[in-house]
């Protein structure tokens, strides 16, 4: 069966309120009280929208309520520097796409909620990765990439909708335009759902992103998708052809979305958590979610993780400092 977005939104919603009825463990063992997933995004989002399946199904499998705390702002910087200064205890844990490693190298110094995306972190699980699309509205009128930099180099186009500054998103654009010798202007937003909402309100005509937010009006036809960023075609839209498939080399790139926690907490939480959240991945009413958000499920230990977070921070910071990509 086909999952609107609507549809994850409301199963996830009727998730988080039954999870305050289970019974917690008993006193002494992890976890013996409500564990809070810490989101840096707006509730509706693809992150926001991983967090309540998955926090759902560990609510259920622990025993104890599994809440959801949007905390946005500053780029996804408030809600991940607060995880990263809360206890280590477990009971505080962030879901967080690959921005994590990316925001650190954005960020002035002296600038408040940093973050150290490597050492103030304990990695727990890879949960999914992402394709990244170039979206347009159909009002635009461009139906591949080609029109779209002539589009640009008229004057007909000068700006996209982003997730943010260091978003991969705002990454991915930055290569787009070396490649294709363009500039397009970056319109900021707090998300991919404010985003989606002012393209179909005429704002901007284009955003780089995953096909989530803008799902429901990519099947109505008010948005088309152009490219996606990755070396071979999606699944999610095999008919799109990729960026390089249109001539446009060194432009691709990849989300994630991942389960971390303070630097510091117990290995036998970690080990719980991790070993839960792999067994709900292979979950085929899970799959079938995170497919609705054309997200394809991952798994794996947390040295696994912990080496992603790693070499994502090394690579984003030779391209932020290339591009000279800087917080507002």
């Amino acid at each position: 069966m086909q999952l609107s977005r609507r549809h994850l939104l409301a199963l996830a919603g009727s998730g988080a309120a039954t999870s305050l009825s289970v019974p917690a463990f008993s006193q002494g063992a992890y976890p013996n009280k409500p564990i809070t997933i810490t989101v840096a995004y707006p509730a509706g989002g693809d992150t926001d929208v991983l967090a309540r399946i998955i926090g759902q199904k560990l609510s259920e499998r622990l025993g104890v309520p599994v809440l959801i705390d949007n905390r946005t702002g500053a780029g996804g910087t408030i809600g991940t520097a607060y995880v990263a200064k809360a206890a280590p205890d477990g009971y505080t844990l962030l879901l967080a796409p690959n921005t994590l490693s990316i925001v650190p190298h954005v960020l002035k110094e002296g600038t408040g909620s940093r973050y150290d995306a490597v050492n103030d972190f304990t990695p727990i699980i890879q949960l999914a990765s992402q394709s990244l699309f170039v979206i347009v509205t159909t009002a635009s009128g461009v139906t591949n990439m080609k029109e779209l930099v002539a589009a640009v180099k008229s004057g007909k186009i000068k700006s996209y909708a982003s997730p943010g500054n260091g978003s991969p998103m705002h990454i991915l654009a930055e290569l787009f335009n070396k490649s294709a010798g363009i500039k397009i202007e970056q319109i900021p937003y707090r998300g991919s759902v404010p985003a989606v909402a002012d393209m179909i309100g005429g704002q901007v005509p284009m955003m780089y992103g995953t096909l989530g937010p803008a799902s429901q009006h990519i099947a109505t036809g008010r948005l088309a998708v152009l490219a996606v960023a990755d070396p071979q075609r999606s699944p999610f839209m095999p008919k799109v052809p990729t960026l390089i498939e249109q001539g446009f080399k060194d432009s691709d790139l990849g989300a994630w979305q991942a389960l971390l926690g303070p630097k510091g907490m117990p290995a036998d939480a970690v080990k719980l958590l991790n070993t839960h959240c792999n067994e709900i991945l292979k979950m085929p009413d899970v799959a079938a979610k995170m497919n609705a958000l054309s997200a394809s499920p991952v798994g794996g230990d947390p040295d696994k993780l912990g080496k992603l977070v790693a070499s994502d921070y090394a690579r984003y910071g030779k391209v932020v400092k290339e591009f000279g990509i800087q917080a507002d």
